[in-house]
């Protein structure tokens, strides 16, 4: 109980770090290329959310996008994204998250994606469902690609390898079914997981884009896998979130092949 506290109770010291600063002058630095954003904010969430579980948990392991890993022999991970969808919060568009999953010996166990702005919670606990707001939730019942409503994101780099970005997006629209660019991937796992959404596919993650996403659109009763669709591993990089019903529609025109 005192892990799924303390996952609450950081989430929520991060949300209030982005709520403070959002709308106000802040220093915005790029790390890995131009559009590969960071503000002082995500580092004063990261701090805010470090604090909080370091002060119940010093020797576990943790992962954050900002400090990156930091290693302790430890059965628990931390996968922290003190803001995910930094360009959105720069730019004062109210589409972004904190997003922290709680890993045992290899499994994700807890997730919380948290919104302040919409005021939107969701968490999860494996083996005992999703929520959204502590109210149940259950991913959509659609069952054709032709029918559904998609949200991608696109990554800075290989836009145009095979089958990439910018193919599947085009064989996709090109048959009317919308696809959505939120620009926050915990926000899309989240949305797929409330029915919002049918399917998320992206070609590149990272952990911590992810981590407590996947498992909530898991225990709202959706699948999730890699893009060839193996078991979902969030330090590999691409990801196909469905309902379950069109997974294997939607794999398919992500591997090359053609909307049926």
């Amino acid at each position: 109980m005192i892990h799924k506290q303390t996952l609450i109770e950081a989430t929520m010291a991060g949300a209030a770090i982005m709520k403070e600063y959002f709308d106000k002058q802040f220093t915005v630095t790029s790390k890995s290329s131009l559009n590969d954003l960071v503000t002082e904010v995500d580092h004063k969430s990261e701090a805010a959310i470090f604090e909080i579980i370091k002060k119940r948990f010093p020797n576990h392991y943790i992962l954050s996008e900002e400090s990156g890993p930091i290693v302790q022999e430890s059965n628990y991970k931390w996968i922290i994204d003190p803001i995910d969808g930094t360009i959105n919060y720069a730019n004062g568009i109210p589409i972004c998250c904190v997003s922290i999953g709680l890993e045992r010996d290899g499994v994700m166990e807890m997730g919380a994606v948290y919104n302040p702005f919409l005021q939107e919670f969701f968490f999860a606990q494996r083996g005992f469902g999703a929520t959204l707001n502590e109210k149940r939730i259950h991913v959509s019942d659609k069952d054709k690609l032709t029918q559904s409503c998609l949200v991608t994101g696109f990554p800075y780099t290989y836009l145009d390898a095979p089958n990439g970005p910018i193919q599947v997006f085009e064989k996709l629209v090109r048959k009317g079914i919308p696809v959505r660019r939120l620009g926050s991937a915990a926000i899309d796992l989240c949305w797929v997981a409330c029915g919002r959404f049918d399917a998320f596919y992206e070609h590149k993650l990272q952990a911590w884009d992810s981590a407590a996403g996947f498992l909530i659109v898991e225990e709202s009763g959706g699948k999730v896998t890699s893009l060839n669709g193996d078991t979902y591993n969030p330090y590999q990089p691409g990801i196909i979130a469905s309902n379950g019903r069109i997974h294997e529609q939607l794999q398919h025109v992500v591997n090359g092949g053609e909307v049926e």
